[in-house]
């Protein structure tokens, strides 16, 4: 598999999310792709593998391992009858995931007004409709089913949701969207990735869900308090059970939701603190934290799609501000990043290569910021996909809103 990975150009679909660091989606219209793996068609995949430039005797190692392959079932003593599978790729294998990125590396969307975020076999259209004028986001969706047509996929229309970001006072009626003759559903919102997200790009009910989510464990740590646990058994289930629901994907959304919403999540710690007896840390420096080790994560990666916004200045001590003309676009986790780290006493050693204004991925993560040791920042720099995923549908959507 790192034999694959060296042969190919480190900016291959960069809008692909999955199996990869730093990478994440957007969303205007959610399209799954089910039986994903199950679905490849050996040869049509190799064909894709030389066009990258993967040489003759490594493809066709690929194509004797994808076919030919057996198959049986076993349920207890009992086994089924064997079968030849020439489709597909082994589930569970490592290879799977990264032949799977190679076969949609080339469904890429032909308009420059959209944009196609991919996440393993989950697929979002994001499309800006100029002057009420929706041709080119329809037939984008339509290229996308024809492209899974040919590529042996079925889109699963039932799964798939159309969400319209309108921030205009007087909406247009936009007619049904359609594919494969079925009508794609139409919500004001809905549940993505864990995360609740509604057409006015509010949190209200995100973080309603969470506090909900995280008072029914507030139950299980008070159980163990009174069975006289220890503070760091304690600690470690609030880490593990609660402090993890209030920090998912909190960098796409805490820095745009109300005080409100804030006040009631940290009502939630200040609750779980009393039942521990430790000190808990606040919300606020969760955000800021992991705030800062994000933009420094996706700042020292030249491929990532959201590297663009992390331009240093000439002077090389501060990044160039980015302009909003509204609240809600300077709430957002881009512009939220880059005064984080202009906040800083001073920027982390980002050395510069190539052209003005690329900044290239060797980054001192020893930087010692908010007295976080080098051990935890280099943990954290792991980050989550999934909160990734979040970050970019935002700003797939900002971006178009505001293009």
């Amino acid at each position: 598999m790192q034999h694959i990975k060296t042969v190919l150009p480190p900016s291959l679909d960069p809008f692909q999310f999955a199996y990869r660091p730093n990478r994440s989606t957007d969303d205007a219209i959610s399209t799954a792709l089910h039986s994903t793996f199950n679905t490849i068609i050996p040869q049509q995949l190799t064909q894709k593998l030389v066009q990258l430039g993967l040489n003759t005797s490594l493809c066709n190692w690929l194509l004797d391992f994808l076919t030919g392959r057996p198959q049986a079932v076993r349920v207890g003593s009992n086994t089924s009858s064997t079968i030849i599978l020439n489709t597909g790729a082994p589930q569970g294998c490592v290879l799977s995931p990264l032949l799977f990125t190679l076969l949609t590396h080339d469904c890429t969307p032909s308009h420059s007004s959209n944009l196609f975020i991919k996440f393993a076999d989950d697929t979002t259209v994001v499309g800006l409709i100029s002057q009420r004028d929706e041709t080119d986001y329809r037939s984008e969706v339509s290229r996308l089913a024809a492209w899974c047509r040919d590529n042996n996929l079925s889109l699963n229309v039932e799964k798939t949701k159309e969400i319209i970001v309108d921030f205009r006072r007087a909406h247009t009626q936009h007619a049904p969207l359609t594919i494969n003759g079925a009508s794609v559903e139409r919500v004001s919102s809905t549940k993505f990735l864990g995360v609740h997200i509604t057409e006015d790009l509010s949190w209200t009910n995100n973080t309603t869900a969470l506090a909900k989510k995280s008072q029914q464990r507030l139950y299980f740590l008070r159980k163990l308090r009174r069975t006289r646990a220890p503070a760091p058994i304690m600690y470690t289930f609030y880490r593990g059970t609660i402090e993890s629901i209030l920090k998912s994907c909190i960098t796409v959304w805490f820095g745009a939701c109300n005080a409100s919403c804030r006040k009631t999540l940290q009502r939630i710690v200040r609750a779980a603190e009393r039942i521990i007896g430790v000190p808990l840390p606040s919300l606020q420096d969760i955000y800021s934290t992991r705030l800062t080790k994000k933009a420094l994560c996706i700042a020292a990666d030249p491929s990532h799609p959201m590297q663009s916004f992390f331009s240093l200045l000439p002077s090389g001590r501060r990044l160039q501000s980015l302009q909003a003309r509204t609240s809600r676009l300077k709430d957002s986790f881009t512009h939220q990043a880059v005064r984080k780290l202009n906040s800083l006493p001073a920027l982390p050693l980002l050395c510069m290569s190539g052209t003005y204004g690329r900044i290239d991925n060797k980054v001192d993560f020893d930087f010692d910021f908010e007295n976080e040791s080098s051990s935890a920042v280099n943990e954290s720099l792991a980050v989550n996909l999934h909160l990734l995923k979040m970050n970019v549908f935002f700003l797939g959507i900002l971006k178009l809103l505001f293009k």
